[in-house]
Parts: structure tokens; C-alpha cells; sequence
């Protein structure tokens, strides 16, 4: 696997983040995606759900959408919650956004070097099977 970007870096991305993107995430409190998002919104982030199953609802106090493309405003980090072997779409998605991306982030557990590679080459930084809410707390944002 391609190396992540350094602690230093990764500190700084999430610095200079406001809005991120959590493509899979769920509308059940109980499940990771959600406990993850609601984390990091309460550190100070605009969360914006995408998930196309609960496309039209509210999450978190925000409407979701069923794709990346369908966002208009700028999102600085896109989280994904999805098997290893479905990210590639999302990748695709998401350089198709009106606003590209600052960071393309795969949870703790996620990896795809062929999306990785992708999304690398139109220079969005790529972080790979990190928990973005733990890196958050162990990197002492001063969000």
C-alpha cells in the first residue's frame, strides 16, 4: 500500500478543513459511520451525508445526497465508508465534483491503490485505512 501522508500533513488537513463529505454513511446511530461523522461534527465540521439509500433525509441536522456530483459547494476532505472493492466509483465521483477535493480519506480498514493512484494524479492527497476520528484526536487538531 502507498504511503500516507506524513502526521504533520495530516494535522494540517484537517486544520485547514471545514466541510467534509461521508459517502456511506448510515442514518443509525449505532453504526460507525455515523458515530465517526457525529464526532467530527461536534469537533467543529460541516458534515454532508451522501448515500443514496437515505438520499432526501436529514442526518446529523443535514439533508443527504445520493452522490458527490450532486454537491455544489466546496468539500474539503470526502470520507468513505465503503468496502475496499467499491471505492474506485467513488473516487470517479469525486473527480467529477464541481469543487475538487483537498482529501480523499478511506477509513480505518479501506484501501484501494487504483483509486488511490486516480485520485493522487489530479493532486488530492489520499489517506488509506486511517480512522479519520481517531487521527483527529491523536494528532491534536486544534479544532
Amino acid at each position: 500500500m502507498s504511503q500516507n501522508p506524513s502526521n504533520e500533513t495530516r494535522r494540517q488537513l484537517l486544520e485547514e478543513a471545514k466541510t467534509i463529505a461521508v459517502v456511506g454513511l448510515s442514518n443509525k446511530p449505532d453504526r460507525t459511520s455515523y458515530m465517526v461523522a457525529q464526532a467530527m461534527q461536534n469537533a467543529g465540521y460541516r458534515i454532508i451525508p451522501v448515500n443514496p439509500v437515505i438520499a432526501g433525509e436529514t442526518v446529523l441536522g443535514e439533508k443527504a445526497v445520493a452522490s458527490l456530483q450532486e454537491l455544489d459547494q466546496q468539500v474539503d476532505i470526502v470520507n468513505v465508508f465503503r468496502k475496499s472493492e467499491d471505492i474506485l466509483p467513488v473516487a470517479q465521483d469525486a473527480l467529477k465534483m464541481k469543487h475538487k477535493p483537498k482529501v480523499f480519506w478511506m477509513q480505518q480498514g479501506i484501501a484501494n491503490e487504483e483509486a488511490a493512484s486516480l485520485v493522487r494524479a489530479e493532486d488530492i492527497e489520499v489517506v488509506q485505512d486511517l480512522c479519520i476520528k481517531v487521527d483527529h484526536a491523536l494528532l491534536r487538531v486544534g479544532k
